[in-house]
């Protein structure tokens, strides 16, 4: 029996988030530089976004570039940016391919030019998608994304668009970066840190967390769908018990 075939078709998260964590430390055991682990991952970028989109995932956020990231050092930062626009120029065509549409979340004017270039172009050629939208999480942090959440929405209460009565949770939500996608109901985190190092604050208060000692160049197709098997096994009570959820 294959571990695909443990997995319940009708179970599948639809919406799926990574924090791919690793890459230096991958490289370090290798003897190499920091660069060579983030060239490392794209294969397992390319396997994530593959066997996510061939079990039905809807949604897959992959935190690819904090906020604060862009205090590491300034030749590991260059080298990271042109990485992205080496891997969006090539990954795009398949994208298209298998009906991915691709989008992004986070301070992305804050990019070189010529990621901004690459991304916006890439988003425009895949627009069509509708397979599996792929998320990238660039110049990204939960607390950023509160903070221009709130600053929008006080500015519509401040003009009598909004009332302030009126705010709900979900009212919030719609001003969150990730607007009209389903919160995560699985995270995927890579090297065995327990944190979730500002990502997606208000959209992981109910997601099932899963955390593997793998460093992220090292994970492949099956490490995914262990992850996926590991999360149907779990029971979701959203604060109610056990006995409530079996009362039909």
């Amino acid at each position: 029996m294959t571990l695909r075939s443990e997995i319940d078709p009708q179970n599948i998260p639809s919406h799926v988030a990574v924090i791919m964590d690793g890459n230096g430390r991958w490289a370090k055991q290798k003897g190499g530089l920091r660069i060579f682990g983030h060239q490392s991952a794209i294969t397992a970028v390319r396997d994530t976004v593959e066997t996510a989109a061939e079990m039905g995932v809807r949604y897959l956020t992959l935190y690819a570039f904090s906020t604060e990231n862009w205090s590491r050092p300034a030749h590991e930062v260059t080298a990271l940016m042109q990485l992205l626009v080496h891997t969006i120029r090539k990954e795009t065509p398949t994208l298209l391919k298998n009906g991915i549409r691709l989008e992004a979340i986070g301070q992305t004017d804050s990019l070189p030019n010529s990621c901004q270039r690459e991304l916006a172009e890439a988003k425009e050629l895949t627009k069509a998608g509708s397979r599996m939208t792929l998320v990238l999480a660039l110049s990204y942090s939960g607390r950023w994304d509160l903070t221009q959440a709130t600053r929008r929405l006080a500015a519509d209460v401040a003009t009598g668009k909004l009332r302030a009565e009126d705010v709900q949770e979900s009212t919030i939500g719609s001003y969150l970066a990730t607007a009209g996608m389903p919160d995560p109901e699985l995270l995927i985190r890579t090297s065995g840190e327990q944190r979730i190092s500002n990502f997606l604050l208000w959209q992981l208060a109910y997601t099932e967390l899963y955390i593997t000692d793998l460093l992220w160049p090292d994970f492949r197709r099956a490490h995914f769908e262990e992850a996926v098997r590991a999360y149907q096994r779990r029971e979701r009570r959203f604060g109610k018990t056990s006995e409530q959820l079996t009362v039909s």
